[in-house]
């Protein structure tokens, strides 16, 4: 599975794009100004309790997070 297509099927299954979970991310205080500050297991704890999703799927956000000054708005 491509990244694209993790994001597009997570996007089917919360309803948020790539800007929502950097947006929560930095609510949560996972990311700081986009610069990453959790690790990936907080992380991936998080998205899994709160969005239901696999650890595939959930590395998938953290690779966005962790890249969030190089990804462009999804």
């Amino acid at each position: 599975m491509s990244f694209q297509a993790y994001l597009t099927t997570i996007k089917a299954k919360t309803g948020k794009d790539a800007a929502d979970f950097r947006k929560l991310a930095e609510e949560k205080c996972f990311t700081k100004n986009g610069e990453l500050t959790a690790k990936a297991g907080d992380i991936t704890n998080w998205l899994k309790a709160d969005f239901e999703l696999g650890h595939g799927h959930a590395m998938a956000i953290y690779a966005l997070l962790k890249g969030i000054k190089n990804e462009s708005s999804q």
